[in-house]
């Protein structure tokens, strides 16, 4: 079974990746020399259809896929390591494929025997998936990100809101982001951006997420109150947000579903009292503190759609009666 899902998710990012970065056909102008898209005219029904290059949008797809499961794989592996390491049973990673998704997946997980870890292997286990999926997707945002650049929003266009440690890389590698602008993607890039995306979100510090367990091994008992303010209070922000005619949340109710489902209270571990020194304390913090620069609300944006031209009216003219 971890096989067979395993292929189903390479199948499915390599089909998100070929829509997502589909490249047109290019030819030369005989009159000009330029270069540019080829296109199919259909007079008759008055529709214009762009050729596209399937090899390099093929390419563009497994590139993604690639650099996409990789990060995936080592977030799992992560896991997976050191649950051998205390020896705590646990499946090998099971990889989830969502080809109608923007993403192509639902990301990975394993399962584990509950009771078995102590609050350290318990911390060790959940801290290490999270930093090994980011040692892989930030080199692969600042690999996008230099070879990207940076362009107007285009009107009614659609876009990813960028985290705000992307942000940085941003600046940092070409320049700062002014309003109205935005990166473009690239295979890369859009690989490295899930990676920032799903480990922020996984550092939630909810049930089951490895936020949940992390947050549970620094201060027991008292996380299952943070898991429930966190909780209800998305869930009536949501709401709040959707009487008020903004649907751009509603995305958020599969995940909250999800996680209601799978409870907010964090079992405890076989002994909640061994200690876990002052080096992991830190560590703890300063990972579920990546949330900050690493979550975005609303994944998606959409550019300003242009203002319809304002009617033009004849300048009022004073009109005398004829005799």
């Amino acid at each position: 079974m971890p096989l067979v899902l395993f292929l189903l998710t390479v199948a499915s990012t390599i089909y998100v990746g070929r829509l997502q970065f589909q490249v047109p056909e290019m030819i030369v102008d005989p009159a000009t020399g330029q270069r540019l898209p080829h296109v199919n005219v259909d007079i008759a029904n008055r529709t214009v259809e762009v050729v596209y290059d399937h090899r390099q949008s093929w390419l563009n797809g497994l590139t993604y896929s690639l650099a996409v499961l990789t990060m995936l794989g080592a977030h799992e592996l992560g896991h997976y390591l050191q649950t051998r390491r205390y020896r705590v049973p646990a499946s090998l990673p099971l990889f989830i494929p969502m080809p109608f998704s923007p993403i192509g997946t639902m990301g990975a997980v394993i399962s584990q025997q509950g009771g078995v870890a102590d609050r350290k292997a318990m911390f060790d286990i959940a801290i290490s998936g999270p930093l090994a999926g980011l040692v892989v997707a930030i080199p692969l945002n600042w690999w996008g990100i230099a070879h990207s650049r940076i362009g107007p929003i285009l009107p009614g266009s659609t876009g990813y809101s960028n985290p705000l440690i992307v942000e940085w890389m941003v600046g940092w590698i070409l320049r700062p982001l002014q309003p109205g602008e935005d990166i473009s993607l690239n295979p890369i890039l859009f690989a490295g951006w899930v990676g920032i995306f799903i480990t922020a979100l996984n550092l939630i510090p909810v049930g089951q997420l490895d936020g949940g367990h992390i947050l549970y091994c620094l201060i027991g008992k008292r996380a299952h109150l943070v898991a429930r303010a966190l909780f209800f209070g998305s869930l009536g922000f949501m709401i709040f947000q959707a009487v008020q005619g903004n649907n751009e949340y509603l995305g958020w109710s599969l995940i909250l579903t999800l996680v209601g489902v799978s409870g907010l209270r964090h079992p405890p571990t076989s002994d909640d009292r061994v200690p876990l020194g002052i080096p992991r304390i830190v560590l703890g913090w300063l990972t579920l503190a990546f949330i900050f620069v690493g979550f975005v609300s609303v994944p998606f944006y959409e550019g300003e759609k242009p203002n319809p031209p304002a009617e033009q009216t004849a300048p009022a003219t004073d009109q005398k009666a004829s005799p």
